[in-house]
C-alpha cells in the first residue's frame, strides 16, 4: 500500500478550490488548457494511460486508503498527489465520489491522430456531426473504444469534449483513443477520405441494411454495397434531427439500421455502437 499524504486541505472556500471548481465551466478550461476528471474510474484512466497529461489528483483520506491503485500509479508517475477532507473535494466537484484530477489538455489533429493510427489493420474512425449532448458524446467515445475504433471527431458545432458530463460518460476511453476536434465536418470527411477510408452515414433513411451489408463483408460485395471489413469512417449525426441531406451526401453510401421490433427509433447513442461494433467485427 502506497503512503497516504497527510490531509492538507480542508477550507471548501480555498482559492484552489475555487480554482479547480471553475474548470467545471467552458471559459476556466479553454484559459488554462486543462479541464476535470471526476470520479475513480475516469481518474485511474487518466494516471495509468496519460500521466504525462495529470497536473494534480486530489482524494479524500477514505478515497485514498480505497483506491490506493490511483494513489501508486500517480505517485509512480511524478504526479502531485492532494488530499482533502469530503467537504473540500465536494465543493471542488458534485460528482468526484471523493475522486478528482485536474488534466492538461492535448490537442491533436486529425491528420497526427489518423498517421499515427495507420498500421496492419483496418482504419475505423467514428465522426459525430453536431453531436451536442454531451452524455451522448461521452457515450460514443467509450463504445468507440470498447468496438476497437481508431480515433473519433467532434465535427462541426458538437459539444466540448472536455465538458465534465462528457469526460465521465466516457468512462475513461477519452486517455484510449485520439479524439478530434475543431474541425467541420467536410474537413473530416476529406481527411479521412485522403486516408483511404470508405465514409459511410447511419441513418434511418439509407438505402443499405446493415444487417445485409455485415453479411457480405469481405466478400467483393455489388452493387455499390459498401464493404465493413475495408478502412470504414462512420458518420453520426445530431440527436434530434440526425444528418440533413447535404452531410448524407458527403458519403459513399448511406446505411440504415435494421428495426425488428415496434421502436419508433433507436438513439444516438445506440446506433453508434450497434454500427461500430458491426465494423469491428467485419474487420476482424
Amino acid at each position: 500500500m502506497p503512503r497516504i499524504p497527510d490531509v492538507t486541505l480542508a477550507n471548501p472556500r480555498a482559492d484552489r478550490v475555487k480554482q479547480v471548481r471553475a474548470l467545471s465551466g467552458r471559459p476556466a478550461r479553454s484559459r488554462h488548457g486543462q479541464f476535470l476528471v471526476e470520479g475513480p474510474q475516469g481518474v485511474r484512466e487518466a494516471v495509468r494511460h496519460a500521466p504525462g497529461q495529470v497536473r494534480d489528483v486530489y482524494l479524500t483520506e477514505t478515497a485514498a486508503r480505497r483506491y490506493g491503485e490511483i494513489v501508486e500509479a500517480a505517485s509512480d508517475a511524478g504526479r502531485r498527489l492532494h488530499v482533502g477532507t469530503p467537504e473540500v473535494l465536494a465543493a471542488m466537484s458534485p460528482d468526484a465520489q471523493g475522486v478528482l484530477a485536474v488534466v492538461r489538455a492535448a490537442p491533436v489533429s486529425l491528420d497526427e491522430a489518423l498517421t499515427a493510427a495507420r498500421g496492419d489493420r483496418p482504419l475505423l474512425v467514428a465522426v459525430l456531426a453536431t453531436v451536442r449532448d454531451p452524455g451522448n458524446a461521452g457515450t460514443v467515445i467509450r463504445a468507440a473504444d470498447a468496438a476497437g475504433a481508431d480515433l473519433v471527431v467532434l465535427a462541426g458545432d458538437s459539444v466540448d469534449v472536455h465538458n465534465p458530463k462528457t469526460v465521465r460518460s466516457t468512462a475513461g476511453s477519452l486517455f484510449h483513443l485520439p479524439v478530434v476536434v475543431d474541425v467541420t465536418l467536410g474537413e473530416a470527411v476529406a481527411g479521412v477520405r485522403a486516408a483511404g477510408c470508405a465514409v459511410l452515414a447511419a441513418d434511418g433513411a439509407g438505402q443499405h441494411d446493415l444487417d445485409e451489408v455485415l453479411d457480405v463483408a469481405g466478400t467483393s460485395p455489388q452493387d455499390n454495397v459498401p464493404d465493413l471489413a475495408a478502412d470504414t469512417a462512420w458518420i453520426f449525426g445530431n440527436e434530434a434531427w440526425g444528418l440533413p441531406e447535404e452531410d448524407r451526401a458527403l458519403a459513399d453510401a448511406v446505411v440504415r439500421v435494421p428495426i425488428r421490433g415496434r421502436a419508433e427509433s433507436l438513439n444516438l447513442a445506440t446506433a453508434a455502437t450497434v454500427c461500430l461494433y458491426a465494423s469491428g467485427r467485419a474487420q476482424r
